[in-house]
C-alpha cells in the first residue's frame, strides 16, 4: 500500500509533449480530472499577452502557456478552427515576436527563443498578433516582426473588439 500512494506523485509529476504543439506546453497527466475541454463548444479564446520572459535566453512563458492550452484541448479531441484562440501581444512582451536582428538590438545580441514556438502555434491555428502601438512605442517598425505574426492597430482595440464578438479572455 505504501508502494502504490509512493507512486501516484510520481506519475502526476511526469510531463508530456502535447499532441498538437510537441516540445512547448508540457502538460501532466489529467485522468481523473472532473471538468474536462467539451468537444460539442467552440473554443473562442483570447490570450493577452504582457510579459516578457525572465531572461532573453528563455521562452516567453505567456507563449508557452498558449501551447499549453492548445495541448489541454487536443489531449481530450478538440481542435478549435483557426483563429479561433488569439494571443495579443504587448507591453514586455512585445519583443518576443520580433526576427532575430531586432530582437538582438534589444537583447545584446541573442537570437529570439521564441521563433519556432511561434511557428508551431501558427501551423496548430493560433492567431499571434502584435500591437502596433507598443511596436513602435518601443522603437521597432512592421519590417522586425516575423511572419507568423499580424499586425494589429492595438492591443486595447483587439482585445475589447474579439471580447465583444464572444472571446473568452485569458488575462496574462
Amino acid at each position: 500500500m505504501l508502494a502504490a500512494a509512493m507512486a501516484i506523485p510520481a506519475a502526476s509529476a511526469q510531463t508530456r509533449d502535447g499532441p498538437a504543439i510537441v516540445g512547448y506546453g508540457k502538460t501532466f497527466p489529467t485522468d481523473g480530472a472532473q471538468t474536462r475541454p467539451d468537444a460539442k463548444l467552440r473554443y473562442r479564446v483570447l490570450f493577452n499577452i504582457t510579459k516578457a520572459a525572465p531572461s532573453p535566453d528563455k521562452l516567453n512563458p505567456s507563449l508557452e502557456k498558449v501551447a499549453r492550452f492548445v495541448n489541454l484541448l487536443a489531449i481530450d479531441g478538440v481542435k478549435p478552427s483557426p483563429g479561433d484562440i488569439v494571443a495579443i501581444v504587448h507591453g514586455p512582451a512585445t519583443p518576443s515576436i520580433l526576427q532575430n536582428a531586432a530582437y538582438g538590438r534589444k537583447a545584446g545580441g541573442k537570437p529570439n527563443p521564441n521563433l519556432e514556438l511561434l511557428t508551431k502555434l501558427k501551423a496548430a491555428g493560433v492567431t499571434v498578433a502584435v500591437c502596433d502601438q507598443a511596436l513602435h512605442g518601443q522603437g521597432f517598425q512592421s519590417e522586425d516582426v516575423v511572419q507568423e505574426v499580424r499586425i494589429d492597430v492595438s492591443a486595447l482595440t483587439t482585445l475589447a473588439t474579439l471580447q465583444l464578438k464572444g472571446w473568452a479572455l485569458i488575462p496574462d
